[in-house]
């Protein structure tokens, strides 16, 4: 979470700081958030160091050669590589460390004067201690104030970051805004790509049903199973005080194909019944009493193996359920609604394209010679 000053200075850094200190506050209230803070200070003991040009002007010392001296003890300089051990490394000169640790080791350093005199840097070069940040961080653009957290025991990464927002949005603060990093900023995104996932998934399984029974009405029927699937799963979901995280999501694209499947087994044997003379209606009759049997097998074979899924404890543990509610929660209702609607869809449709009464196959003539 990315606390973003837009104020146009209307900030000071210690106001900025106060602000986020507020959220802060109100997130750790929260019980959905646990340990939330932030790493930044904007009162980081310094040391400041003053340069008394006119002194060392007196003095006879060239300004460059003095901060190039002070630079190259006390912070180190570039010289250039060097091929050691099979590596490339870099080779910087620099004071040693007992040479350059207290600002008392200026007096200890000398810069050459225009006369060749030896002069120590403690001449010109004042050390005061101070406070201040170490670092202002940006982000995209904006003086920003990084603040992590985690999510509560029992509550998951989506609840988390929606909390978070929440607690912003309440807070009223004029010339604030927030943005996502890490694996937050990945999970809003992915979250905005959902339904167009799903959709995707949805149209490419109608395409590959409408190929195999070269036919646009009986992939509608087998299709029309998915919104049992999906209510099975939110019931689950919302039982279990969960929300609809990435996990969940990755599960309900895989129930499009979980709950086609005991409509494929209907719909299949209905065309063939219907082929063989059947009406519509004695076809869905017959297609449901006949398959009911094997989608109870497939279907308890399947629960019994996601089961362990919706029940995982320990590390992981989290994604684990929502996958596993949603999966088993929607291949569950799926499975008991889709033996009642099926045969219903599947009479409506054809009476709506004018198939409903069945073919006389009697009445067929075979050729004689």
């Amino acid at each position: 979470f990315q606390l973003l000053d837009q104020s146009s200075g209307a900030y000071s850094l210690d106001d900025f700081f106060a602000a986020s200190g507020r959220i802060i506050q109100a997130a750790n209230t929260n019980s959905i958030l646990n340990r939330v803070y932030t790493l930044f200070t904007p009162q980081s003991p310094q040391i400041e160091i003053k340069v008394d040009r006119e002194q060392m002007a007196s003095l006879g010392v060239d300004y460059g050669s003095a901060m190039s001296t002070f630079s190259v003890n006390f912070g180190g300089a570039y010289v250039n590589d060097t091929f050691q051990e099979g590596k490339v490394r870099r080779v910087y000169v620099q004071a040693d460390a007992d040479n350059r640790a207290t600002p008392e080791q200026l007096a200890s350093v000398y810069v050459s004067n225009a006369e060749g005199r030896q002069i120590p840097l403690s001449e010109f070069f004042a050390v005061t201690p101070s406070t201040g940040p170490s670092v202002i961080p940006h982000f995209n653009l904006y003086r920003s104030i990084k603040v992590e957290g985690t999510p509560a025991a029992g509550n998951s990464s989506g609840q988390a970051i929606s909390a978070m927002r929440q607690t912003f949005e309440q807070g009223s603060f004029r010339g604030l805004d927030y943005d996502w990093t890490g694996i937050s900023r990945e999970e809003v995104k992915a979250g905005s790509l959902a339904i167009v996932i799903f959709a995707l998934g949805i149209l490419a399984v109608f395409l590959v049903l409408s190929a195999q029974y070269e036919s646009y009405t009986d992939p509608i029927i087998i299709l029309l199973t998915v919104p049992t699937a999906l209510l099975g799963a939110l019931v689950f979901l919302a039982s279990a005080g969960q929300v609809l995280n990435i996990y969940a999501q990755v599960g309900l694209v895989m129930l499009i194909g979980l709950a086609g499947g005991n409509a494929i087994l209907i719909v299949d044997l209905a065309n063939q019944r219907m082929g063989e003379g059947d009406s519509a209606l004695q076809a869905a009759r017959f297609a449901a009493q006949s398959r009911l049997r094997p989608i109870l097998m497939t279907a308890i074979s399947s629960l019994t193996g996601f089961l362990p899924l919706m029940l995982a404890t320990g590390a992981g543990a989290q994604s684990q359920s929502s996958l596993g509610l949603v999966v088993f929660g929607g291949l569950l209702v799926a499975t008991f609604l889709s033996t009642l609607v099926v045969p219903v869809f599947y009479v409506v449709m054809k009476s709506l394209l004018g198939e409903a009464e069945g073919r006389d196959v009697t009445t067929e003539q075979t050729p004689t010679s």
